[in-house]
């Protein structure tokens, strides 16, 4: 039997598992030329690290006052963002470790994303990651993304898991947010250093502050088998 008893684990994807926010702001500063605004910049996508691509084009529509649509603008992204992401996407090695090591020890697992099936689906493979991580949700299936807690319940009720022994791994606040209000543990890595002080991390069980330079899987784990002792 597993040392983590009924413990599952759901991971966000991007940011968290793999380092794909690059492309996700290179795909949105080539969309957003194209319409319009030459000078989309790194802190500007930072705004939406963790918001799901589908939020993310209806607030450029707003924010921009583009004359596309929200559709249009997603469709757009999601099209430059798969060409980038199905050869340029590299997964964190500690986190990579980290899978492994759950699946050795027989300890279920989904990821939970904000991400387009395709898009999901697209890094998995291209980082061999879907050898290991077989359930997988996108925020599209659910009828509202984070920060609410529809895409990690949806996640849980696949994996046949109780949201009390589901710990959520994630990077962003609105994902946070989403734990917590799904009654699930987390384990925050903050994408943004500067976003570690938000009141959303503060709600995670275990805040590695500095981010996937401070995460290793064994610590993880470690927490893991604490954390379940303690449950």
């Amino acid at each position: 039997m597993s040392r983590l008893g009924n413990t599952a684990v759901i991971f966000d994807l991007d940011g968290t598992l793999v380092d794909s926010e690059p492309n996700y702001y290179e795909a949105g500063r080539r969309t957003l030329a194209e319409h319009g605004v030459p000078d989309f910049t790194w802190p500007e996508h930072e705004r939406y690290v963790g918001v799901s691509t589908h939020e993310t084009a209806a607030l450029w529509k707003r924010e921009y006052g583009l004359a596309a649509s929200a559709e249009e603008l997603l469709a757009d992204t999601d099209r430059r963002y798969l060409e980038l992401a199905r050869t340029a996407t590299r997964a964190y090695p500690q986190m990579r470790k980290f899978v492994e090591l759950l699946s050795t020890d027989g300890v279920p697992m989904a990821v939970a994303s904000g991400s387009s099936p395709e898009a999901i689906e697209a890094i998995l493979a291209g980082t061999g990651l879907d050898a290991y991580l077989r359930t997988v949700v996108s925020a599209e299936e659910v009828p509202r993304g984070k920060p609410a807690p529809d895409v990690f319940l949806e996640a849980a009720r696949r994996l046949g898991a109780a949201p009390a022994d589901c710990v959520v791994l994630e990077d962003a606040v609105p994902g946070a947010a989403a734990a917590h209000a799904a009654g699930m543990r987390c384990i925050a890595v903050p994408y943004v250093a500067g976003q570690a002080g938000a009141p959303q991390f503060a709600t995670a069980g275990l805040l590695l502050r500095g981010g996937q330079e401070e995460f290793t899987a064994r610590g993880a784990y470690d927490w893991l088998v604490r954390s379940a002792r303690s449950s």
